[in-house]
């Protein structure tokens, strides 16, 4: 009996690591190969898998090479930020693959598929994140289904217009307080050297702690320095093979990530918590994003959760600061260099606003300033690249994609893409935009900086709002051009920021 016992725990045993050595083999080397081999018969190519890393160690090389050459802003931006998909695009064509691991990913650069691809939100969903990057922020950009919808439906209202109207206060006193310190550095001299990108972070951060938590500076300051890390943290996670289980070994980076998200929720909680407090005691909900999502949150049935509400928190707090602060950095960047279109801004801002504080209906008149934006937006996208998958066999345009594929919407390759934007694709010309992004865009998906279809970004109009105000009030007040000591050097960190920071030299506008 009791060798009976043991043989059939023995067997047990045998069954269960069986059943994983097979596993573990169909992940890392079945599954791939017969994936290839479907691709293949679709007319896509690609370089042959690799095992267990596919192309990461390549891409990973590529990047570092070239972020050791030197870089100036007339330079193509896609071989330095893009240089394996820039490559494999030159190599193979449009239409191919390269491998994320063990996963293959198909690159989509056609309108058509990529307007289907944003409507059909259901059979599109985005990848699953890698556990330790959704530490950075787990909120709406990650749901799926019925919790993407009805946090969506609970968020919307904050965005709203009406909403944003009462958020312009704020959006003015953390900038004049930004050009108020500029034109006392600019009064001792008749010019200064300043650190654009570090001044401008600091300034969209103010905003968004007035914005979001009726906070000032001071209490997020924490909270930004703490997420800044998690980002350069996530970034070392993706470009990483993905192996499952691995956020429960506590290596040094896993036990530093888990500890900054500790941190950043307390810190969130306690916001919250008070402000969820003096809701119950009868004071006013507030203006801020918080107050509204606190408001429209208690009116559903089927409201979010504690964790949910901070989660959501996180994400304004990263992408509302970033997307603003990256988009007015580079737009810093080619007004300096294109002075001409410089001095178009400052005339239709002073034309319009004088040297009065920028109110909505003034914004909502500017023609050229929006026109610049755009171009930054397209040249310089905050996002450089989009991921979705697909988890049954769907069919894309001519091709048929099966379940496992991943499919890479690269922004930056598409909106320079020479077929799609003419042989100017890589110049900076506003003027492509003097009739609306539709026009520009012959009513094609080829120009999505914040997204496009039901999941575009619901925070695009404050992100422009805030931008329009900002640079509006700078050109009112100066002139400014690239120091001697700047180095262009456009790197992805999440968003597509500055590695040395933007050198510029101030003046005071006549």
């Amino acid at each position: 009996m009791e060798v009976s016992m043991q043989s059939i725990a023995l067997a047990t045993v045998l069954a269960v690591l069986t059943t994983w050595a097979w596993r573990v083999v169909n992940w890392v080397w079945l599954r791939p190969k017969r994936l290839e081999r479907l691709l293949r018969q679709q007319g896509l190519s690609g370089k042959p898998y690799t095992f267990l890393f596919g192309d990461l160690k390549e891409n990973s090389l590529l990047l570092m090479e070239a972020k050791s050459k030197p870089f100036t802003v007339s330079d193509d931006i896609k071989p330095r930020l893009l240089p394996f998909l820039h490559q494999s695009s030159q190599k193979y064509g449009k239409d191919s693959f390269m491998w994320i691991g063990p996963t293959p990913s198909v690159r989509i650069t056609n309108p058509e598929q990529l307007k289907e691809i944003f409507s059909k939100i259901n059979d599109y969903p985005r990848p699953a994140s890698n556990p330790l990057v959704k530490l950075l922020a787990d909120g709406l950009t990650n749901h799926e289904g019925e919790k993407w919808a009805r946090h969506r439906k609970i968020i919307n209202p904050a965005f709203h217009m009406e909403k944003l109207k009462l958020m312009l206060p704020a959006f003015y006193s953390s900038c004049a307080e930004t050009v108020g310190r500029w034109e006392k550095l600019v009064s001792v001299e008749r010019s200064c050297e300043i650190d654009a990108w570090i001044d401008l972070q600091n300034m969209t951060r103010e905003v968004i702690s007035r914005t979001a938590f009726g906070s000032n500076f001071e209490e997020g300051k924490r909270i930004f320095e703490l997420q800044e890390e998690q980002a350069q943290l996530a970034i070392i996670a993706l470009q990483s093979v993905y192996i499952p289980g691995w956020r429960f070994v506590p290596t040094k980076m896993n036990r530093r990530m888990k500890n900054i998200d500790k941190e950043v929720q307390a810190l969130l909680m306690n916001i919250i918590r008070r402000r969820e407090k003096a809701i119950r005691a009868g004071e006013a909900v507030g203006d801020d994003l918080l107050g509204l999502l606190l408001e429209s949150n208690m009116k559903e049935n089927v409201g979010m959760s504690l964790h949910d509400v901070i989660e959501e928190c996180k994400l304004f707090y990263f992408a509302g600061q970033e997307t603003t602060s990256v988009l007015l950095v580079w737009t810093m960047v080619l007004l300096s260099v294109h002075s001409d279109w410089q001095a178009r801004a400052r005339e239709e801002v002073l034309q319009i606003f004088g040297s009065r504080k920028p109110d909505l209906d003034g914004l909502s008149h500017l023609k050229i300033v929006p026109m610049i934006l755009n171009e930054v937006l397209r040249l310089y996208p905050p996002v450089i690249e989009l991921q979705r998958t697909v988890h049954k066999e769907t069919k894309l345009g001519k091709q048929t994609i099966s379940p496992g594929v991943q499919l890479s919407m690269p922004t930056l390759l598409i909106h320079h893409d020479k077929e799609l934007w003419g042989e100017d694709a890589e110049e900076f010309k506003p003027e492509r935009f003097a009739e609306g992004v539709s026009k520009a865009t012959k009513n094609q998906v080829s120009f999505f900086p914040f997204g496009w279809g039901p999941r575009i970004c619901l925070g695009q109009n404050f992100a422009m709002i805030e931008a329009k105000m900002a640079l509006s009030m700078i050109l009112q007040r100066f002139t400014f051009e690239l120091s001697a000591s700047y180095v262009h050097a456009p790197s992805s960190v999440i968003t597509l920021q500055p590695r040395h920071g933007v050198q510029v030299i101030l003046r005071k506008a006549n």
